[in-house]
Parts: structure tokens; sequence; C-alpha cells
């Protein structure tokens, strides 16, 4: 039998948690479709030592601000998946989990939306499903020779896994810092290997700031100002902490990009190798828009055309924290809240 709502959220991570407060404030009939047996979204799935860039209190969602964690001034994954679960608690908002979303095609005035658990049947879609699900792993010479095991950042947990191996970690971004400080830091044999020397933001610039630049930038660019390159120009690694650490240490050397992967290792131009037991790949994500393919909107780089967060072609469909072409900041805690607003506004305008 097939269900209906007004309006059908497609994730229930932080981007569809936010969607679905402000939908519930302009008292829309909703439902929030997560494919995660849990609340949490991507939360679920990161690595031990993960800490948010910002205090607690700049990294909130909408209406609810999260609280201080004891002894922590930058909260760790779980605290933050404590509090996304009493968010999805005390907004009693309508997530029904374990619900795998498959497809979203045009039926007539309204959307159809596939899953496997039945259909729904809505006058708007709000897709929320990140990126977590979909790793992006760089076409290498020998990836497919390396006899070690290689993994990708959605893989990684703890240094203790690695104990006694020799690793190479592939990925300038947070991720790759991160990560790389973890295991060096634990004393585990570490190459990092990264497109460009690291740009480190300085050390007393974390998400606030961030949240900030960005926001700032995309002012700029709908009054048609200069752009200021945004978050990009001040550096690519957030310092935090145990990466300063690790930084000050001097266990962060950097080695240009390999040529290729051997059986053993990875092999530079100089003729210089690397062995290696495990390569970890932090070289980032796409976004997770295959439930979308139906409905054919998709472009160059493999973008949905939006203006605002609304699919230009497409006035029933709205893309929410996916970066920041779908709002600044809005694939963080503290970004998504405004975006989220606007799509229900415009979600609401469109049913009335």
């Amino acid at each position: 039998m097939t269900q209906r709502a007004d309006v059908v959220v497609v994730g229930g991570g932080q981007s569809g948690l936010a969607a679905g407060y402000h939908l519930r404030r302009l008292g829309i009939d909703f439902a929030v479709l997560d494919g995660g047996s849990l609340p949490g979204g991507a939360w679920q799935h990161t690595w031990d030592s993960l800490r948010l860039f910002s205090p607690a209190a700049y990294s909130s969602l909408p209406g609810r601000l999260m609280p201080a964690q004891p002894g922590e001034t930058y909260p760790d994954a779980g605290h933050v998946l404590e509090y996304l679960a009493d968010y999805e608690k005390r907004y009693e908002l309508p997530v029904r989990h374990g619900v795998q979303v498959r497809a979203v095609h045009r039926d007539g005035a309204f959307l159809r939306v596939e899953t496997d658990a039945g259909a729904w049947r809505c006058r708007a879609v709000v897709s929320a499903t990140g990126t977590w699900s979909r790793p992006f792993l760089p076409a290498v010479p020998g990836r497919g020779v390396f006899a070690g095991r290689q993994l990708h950042t959605t893989d990684y947990r703890r240094p203790a896994d690695f104990a006694g191996q020799r690793v190479i970690v592939v990925g300038g971004g947070n991720s790759g810092a991160q990560i790389a400080a973890d295991l060096a830091l634990d004393g585990v044999r570490l190459t990092w290997v990264t497109r460009r020397p690291p740009r480190y933001l300085a050390d007393d610039i974390d998400g606030r700031v961030l949240f900030d630049v960005a926001t700032a930038r995309r002012r700029a660019l709908d009054e048609g100002r200069t752009d200021s390159g945004g978050v990009a120009s001040l550096g690519d690694i957030v310092a935090v902490p145990p990466v300063r650490a690790a930084r000050d240490a001097g266990l962060l050397e950097p080695r240009p990009p390999f040529t290729r992967l051997t059986a053993t290792g990875a092999e530079w131009t100089d003729g210089t190798t690397a062995e290696a037991d495990t390569v970890i790949w932090c070289t980032g994500f796409r976004a997770a828009l295959s439930h979308l393919a139906p409905l054919g909107l998709r472009g160059p780089r493999g973008r949905i055309a939006t203006e605002g967060t609304r699919a230009v072609d497409e006035p029933r469909l709205h893309l929410l924290g996916y970066g920041d072409w779908t709002g600044p900041a809005s694939a963080t805690l503290i970004g998504v809240g405004r975006p989220a607003r606007d799509a229900a506004r415009e979600v609401a305008r469109l049913l009335h």
C-alpha cells in the first residue's frame, strides 16, 4: 500500500533532522526516511578519536544547543550521537529508521518515493543523504596490484587496529591529517602522502570562524562582489589539538603523491619506495544522489543545478547538506540550520 505525506525527507542525519525541525514548526505533514537502524546518520560510523572543530555551543542544530561535554572543549563523536538522538526524540520527529530509499519518480502532480518498505506519495522531497555512503577512490596505477589492505576514511576506527604495521595515509585534508596524527601519536609507522604541502589554519581558528567565512563568501557572491575565496583561502586543515601535537612533534612530515602502488607499497618518480601493509585513502566523498537518478537532473560534475536548496529543473525537490552548493557550510552541524529553514519555507509556499 502506498503511504502519503505532504513532504518526504530522505535521510535522518543532521541535515534531515534540521529540515524536520523547520517543517514541524511550519505545521507541515512530513515523514523522514532513514536507512540507518539507529539515530545519528554518519556519526555512527566515524573513527573513535574524531572530534568537532568547534565547542558544543557552536555546533548545534536549530532550536536546541548542544550541551557541553564534561572535561572537553571539542566534543567527540559519541557526544554528537547522543545529542542527535536526543534531538530526534525531543522534537518528536517522525523518523522511520531502517528504511532504504531506492528511487524518486515523478508521478503527475506528485513525487513517488520507492523504498524497500513500500512507496510514498508526496508533494515535495527534501534529499538529505549526505556523502558518507559514497566514498571516492582515485584511479591510481597499481591499485589493483597492491597485496596489502586498502581502506577509506569510512573504514578507519582506531590506531590499535594497525599495531606493528606500516601504513600509508593518502590525503591532505582534515580527515587525512587527523587520521595521520592519530596513527603517528600511537607509534604506528606512518607515511603521509599529500597532493601539496599541508596548509594548516592558524591554531586559533575553529569551526566558528569557518562558518562565518563561508557565510560571508556566499553573501558576497550573491551580491555580485569579489569572491574572497572563502574557507579555502585560509587553509585546508583545522589544527585541532591532536593534529597540532603531532605536527609540533615533527610526526607529520608529508611526501608528495607517489607514481604508483606496487605489490608491497608505493613508488615515487625518483625511484624511492615505501613499504606498506595498509593504505588508507582519505580522498573525500561524492554526493549520494543515486535515488534521484530517475528525475534526470544531474549535470556537470554529477551535481544537480540548484537555486539555494531548490533543484532548478524540479521545484518540488530540495537538496540539503551536500556542501556549499546547497547552502554555505550546509554540511556542518551549525551551518545546516539556515538552508534547512529556507528549504522548509519554500516547501510551505509550494504546498499552499
